[in-house]
């Protein structure tokens, strides 16, 4: 047999593995692993004076990939590109012509909304050339990310702190962050009443709850004293009952996963963060290995604004319904849901590939956060095409003295779709109430128990994870690829940290944010970003040159960056300190937070007077396996973590392994896991136990990765300087050790 006369270039190793399975022995996948050409680290690498022009150069690493890529390339007749369907992946596509040479001829684009084997055949038999539009609206973002990052993170290391970083989206989820806590300070709250009356029917058992609705309209108490008149006019006097209504309520299953809403769902229910959600979903997108079936592509694509569903997933979607729930489940006709005004709808909703894949048929097949995370994709699909839940309502006023006292109740008739998935809520719900008899408009009835009780109006709470990335995808700000990129760099370089699973502004996010506030006004601006993001939209359309978007945004920043620099030459901004309630054992103040070379400390505030400081420690999930206590994440001399008990060289333990909040089944100690990131499995490290999993079984490994592409880059300068002067420091460590080991020798004679 010949060599394969075509080559398939995908991103990832599981991708191609996919892939090439469908394809057969006539095509080569190989995978290019994200991008092979890049802007350099080093510098900015955009020509400002040359109408932007990028200076891009091969990926530092990546030399021998790009070598055997350009040599399979070389032997095949076509090229197909199939990178992931958006302008990211165009993107990378078009860098891979551009750096392997290809030819226009020989150069063929392919994408794949689901990787099936039906989808991956009928896109290889369509392919069609990049579009470039895509490509030049990735570049536009790409380059002012960089021109912001670049020219803006060394004027917060001047005068805030050295190593901050600034950014188009990242400044101004930052700053509704901030503005929330501001709101969260200045809220005054109000005081209100609520009365609630316990009747008795007279004649017939039953009693039953009202809560105080108003008069003639509904009105609210503000004060005890309003609260104690409508006591003093209702105690003793009949309640008489005004009003029943009695109603049918039907309920709608949500709409299929977006990008977004999937986020916000596996954070409310699963506590994944989008960062983590995104990466299980990219998993079972390119294919997992499942028992009886290969390698396969769960999923369809992740990164997409779209409602839409295929009419081939909804018949099969109905077909399954009907055969596992009956007929009377079925929603009775194709559901289609319509995609909001201004999305891109480039792509299906997020869906199972193939619905007759039951989350528990591939339970084994799968880790235990890929098992969650598919389960929650194929129920909230399958839910879209079931009938609707439907409730029996029933209200009922009872009137006294003038004032209206409301009861009501809802009990479900049909569960619907919500047999198989009902979505979460960021707040709680309204109560259904209790039970309420069987009344009679005119019946008679006597209160037997009045209470009162006082509240007081609450503040806005804190975003959440899930409730940040509603907030963006309201406002415009960024697209669903860059929201889990978004939030993970804030917390990453310490603008928010997360309290309670909220996430609250540090001292050091509120100074830079109050900065970009006063200086940067367009970067920080929330309408100013949303329209940014139309006018990338408008580029992708073929609607706007990208090298004018960025002349106009550039002209503004430029003179608002020197501007900055003007104004606060010879200011450099004070970050607070951040208080602890750990006391200093040796002058009885709180200690404070401190960042030095290896991360964060405590050290006592008094400083020079008090030189007391110690390590910052993180408790951990689990406990001690040696005695019981509780665990604590360190740090050795060197930096690396390591998971500790708390009692310290009392007890002795210490290991690489992470402590989970799960115990074995078997033995009921802490299950662990491997450290670092992917796919983990916790496993048991009694050896008395028959679930213990060996050293060398646990899966450790080292592995090359790229830094992220965020936005909003900083400098790489201050960086390499770091890594060179270590460098020195180890090769002078040694000519010391060398000269020391000599010395010895020679003495020795």
């Amino acid at each position: 047999m010949g060599k394969p006369s075509n080559l398939v270039i995908v991103e990832s190793p599981s991708k191609a593995k996919t892939i090439g399975r469908y394809l057969g022995p006539d095509y080569t996948v190989k995978a290019s692993m994200g991008h092979l050409r890049d802007l350099p680290k080093s510098k900015m690498g955009v020509d400002l004076e040359n109408n932007f022009a990028p200076q891009y150069i091969p990926v530092r690493g990546k030399e021998s990939l790009i070598k055997e890529l350009k040599t399979a390339a070389s032997q095949a007749d076509t090229v197909y590109l199939a990178t992931d369907p958006d302008r990211e992946g165009e993107a990378i596509s078009w860098h891979l012509k551009e750096l392997l040479g290809l030819s226009d001829e020989k150069t063929r684009r392919v994408t794949f909304n689901e990787i099936t084997q039906k989808v991956v055949k009928q896109s290889i038999q369509q392919p069609r050339n990049i579009d470039y539009n895509l490509v030049n609206a990735q570049q536009a973002r790409r380059i002012l990310d960089r021109i912001v990052g670049y020219q803006l993170s060394p004027l917060l290391w001047k005068k805030v702190r050295r190593g901050l970083s600034a950014g188009r989206v990242q400044s101004v989820a930052t700053r509704l962050v901030v503005d929330r806590e501001n709101e969260i300070r200045a809220f005054q709250p109000k005081e209100y009443w609520s009365l609630d009356v316990t009747l008795n029917r007279q004649g017939n058992p039953g009693s039953f709850q009202a809560r105080y609705w108003g008069e003639e309209k509904k009105r609210e108490l503000t004060s005890e004293e309003e609260t104690l008149q409508v006591i003093r006019d209702i105690t003793g006097q009949e309640f008489t009952v005004t009003d029943v209504k009695k109603a049918e309520k039907k309920r709608s299953a949500a709409p299929p996963f977006t990008t977004s809403t999937l986020q916000q769902e596996a954070s409310r229910k699963l506590g994944f963060t989008p960062k983590k959600t995104m990466m299980i979903a990219q998993q079972l997108y390119e294919g997992v290995e499942v028992a009886g079936e290969g390698t396969t592509g769960l999923i369809t694509y992740m990164r997409t604004d779209s409602l839409r569903l295929s009419d081939e997933a909804m018949a099969a979607a109905a077909q399954f319904i009907r055969g596992r729930y009956g007929e009377q489940y079925y929603y009775g006709k194709f559901h289609v849901f319509k995609t909001k005004s201004g999305a891109q709808d480039a792509h299906e909703a997020i869906r199972p590939s193939h619905v007759e894949l039951e989350p528990e048929r591939v339970r084994e097949s799968l880790t235990m956060d890929q098992y969650k995370l598919y389960k929650l994709i194929w129920s909230r699909f399958l839910a879209t095409q079931m009938a609707n839940a439907v409730y029996d309502t029933v209200s009922i006023d009872t009137r006294c003295a003038g004032h209206v006292f409301r009861s009501s109740h809802q009990s479900m008739r049909f569960a619907g779709f919500i047999a198989v998935y009902e979505e979460g809520r960021d707040e709680e719900g309204e109560a259904v109430g209790s039970a309420l008899p069987d009344l009679a408009v005119g019946e008679k009835t006597v209160s037997s128990r009045i209470e009162k009780e006082q509240h007081f109006t609450q503040p806005p709470a804190r975003y959440t994870e899930a409730t940040l990335v509603k907030a963006m995808e309201e406002k415009g700000i960024g697209r669903p690829s860059t929201y889990a990129a978004t939030i993970s760099t804030i917390e990453d370089r310490e603008y928010v940290v997360k309290q309670d699973k909220r996430l609250a502004p540090t001292p050091l996010g509120e100074i830079v944010t109050g900065l970009m506030v006063e200086r940067f006004n367009d970067i920080i601006d929330v309408e100013f970003t949303a329209n940014m993001e139309n006018s990338l939209d408008a580029v992708e359309e073929g609607k706007q040159q990208w090298q004018t978007l960025l002349g106009e945004f550039y002209q503004r920043f430029h003179q608002e960056l020197t501007d900055a620099e003007t104004a606060l030459e010879g200011v450099r901004l004070k970050v607070p300190e951040e208080e602890t309630d750990e006391v200093c054992e040796l002058c009885g103040r709180k200690m404070v937070i401190k960042m030095g070379r290896f991360g964060k400390f405590l050290a006592c505030p008094g400083f020079p007077e008090c030189r007391n400081a110690k390590p910052l420690v993180e408790r951990m999930p689990g406990r001690c396996p040696k005695c019981g206590s509780g665990m604590l994440k360190r740090k050795s001399k060197k930096g690396y973590a390591y998971y500790a008990c708390e009692k310290g060289a009392e007890c002795g333990f210490m290991s690489w392994d992470v402590p989970t909040a799960e115990d074995c089944p078997e033995c009921g100690q802490t299950l662990f896991k491997k450290s670092g990131k992917g796919r983990m499995k916790p496993f048991c490290i009694n050896e008395r136990c028959s679930r213990f999993l060996p050293e060398d079984q646990r899966g450790y490994y080292k592995k090359k990765t790229e830094a992220a592409k965020d936005e909003g880059e900083a400098p790489e300068g201050a960086a390499v300087k770091k890594k060179t002067a270590a460098k020195k420091t180890v090769r002078s460590a040694a000519a010391g050790a060398e000269k020391k080991t000599a010395a010895r020798k020679t003495k020795g004679a």
